[in-house]
């Protein structure tokens, strides 16, 4: 039996083969062929790109567009095949546009043969919406999460949860990251610890994160007690603990009105309070609720940047820090199949 090897091209398949080179700045080779790129979605780029600048890489090229009857349209524009690609799309507004434009993001790349997918969410959509608190209503981030795994996410990497529970929803491995180490560290060096401070809980659900925050300041704890008569307002009925002569410092996971820290400040400096400050890992604040912040009786308000904040309208006395560092330390972490919770010292699940 004689075998014969083709060394012209059949007839009619003659073509030239193009394909596309992917550039050697989008990505970090760990191994041979292990690539690790970083796209943005149109949520918040200035985040991602602190972190890409963290990572030492560029983002990667990617085309996000919404043609004119509001449907979004995502194309990757050079080779992502067989590397670890992780997508940075948070949770801020507009919501519903994000999400899509996130889940499109996830299943181009899992169409594009991408190794692992991970959805870097520092504010997760919905995670308020994470039980049925009244008859008839959805449990919207259990949906959000079945979606991002229907698209095809294979990781989900997020940042102070607003219930334990949410990392139930998932079947594939949620990283959770916790900003109270970056908060405690500012705190501490503007002199805000010990004895004569206290860490104070908006509510019984924050109560175990204001114990840890107290831990990490040595501060004294209290807790407020509060009711909602209506959606995002906020009532608090008392204080409990010793906050009489000391420096007040409640911390919350997100906010969007303002109402509960505006109201919390007010019931402090009742109960005796000198300075009230606050703290939010989520500052999701529309205009008005910035406004009303810059007006309210505080010393200080520290957030995050896990989502977008309007330079313009922001009080003079608030001071945003960057969660890229943390961010990207995990991304690497994850990158290398390293240890999440060694960044914390295992302290992330504070729930």
């Amino acid at each position: 039996m004689t075998v014969t090897e083709l060394t012209e091209p059949l007839p009619g398949l003659d073509v030239e083969q193009h394909q596309a080179e992917p550039n050697p700045g989008h990505w970090l080779e760990r191994a041979a062929g292990k690539r690790l790129m970083v796209f943005s979605g149109r949520s918040h780029p200035e985040l991602a790109q602190r972190i890409a600048q963290q990572l030492g890489v560029e983002l990667g090229a990617i085309e996000i567009a919404t043609f004119a009857n509001g449907e979004t349209y995502c194309r990757y524009l050079e080779s992502i095949r067989g590397a670890d690609v992780f997508l940075v799309q948070t949770g801020c507004e507009p919501v519903d546009q994000n999400i899509m434009e996130l889940l499109q993001m996830i299943q181009a790349a899992h169409l594009a043969s991408a190794k692992r997918i991970t959805a870097v969410i520092p504010w997760f959509p919905y995670s308020r919406q994470d039980r049925k608190a009244m008859p008839r209503e959805p449990i919207t981030a259990r949906l959000v999460a079945d979606m991002l795994q229907l698209a095809g996410a294979d990781r989900v990497l997020t940042m102070d949860l607003h219930a334990g529970q949410i990392q139930g929803f998932f079947t594939i491995p949620v990283d959770h990251m916790t900003s109270l180490p970056l908060f405690s560290r500012h705190f501490r060096d503007l002199g805000l610890h010990g004895e004569g401070v206290v860490s104070v809980a908006p509510d019984a659900g924050r109560a175990k994160h204001a114990v840890r925050f107290a831990e990490m300041i040595d501060a004294d704890f209290a807790i407020m007690h509060k009711t909602r008569p209506a959606h995002d307002v906020a009532e608090v009925l008392e204080v409990t603990g010793r906050v009489r002569g000391k420096t007040a410092i409640i911390g919350d996971d997100a906010s969007m009105t303002g109402t509960t820290l505006i109201e919390g400040a007010r019931a402090l400096k009742e109960h005796g309070a000198t300075d009230v400050w606050v703290f939010v890992t989520h500052a999701l604040f529309s205009k008005e609720a910035l406004e009303k912040l810059g007006e309210a009786d505080v010393a200080g308000i520290v957030v995050s940047d896990t989502a977008p904040i309007d330079p313009t309208h922001m009080p003079p006395n608030m001071t945003v820090l960057t969660v890229a560092p943390l961010l990207s330390e995990t991304i690497m972490n994850v990158f290398g199949d390293e240890s999440v919770s060694a960044i914390f010292g295992g302290a992330n699940q504070l729930f």
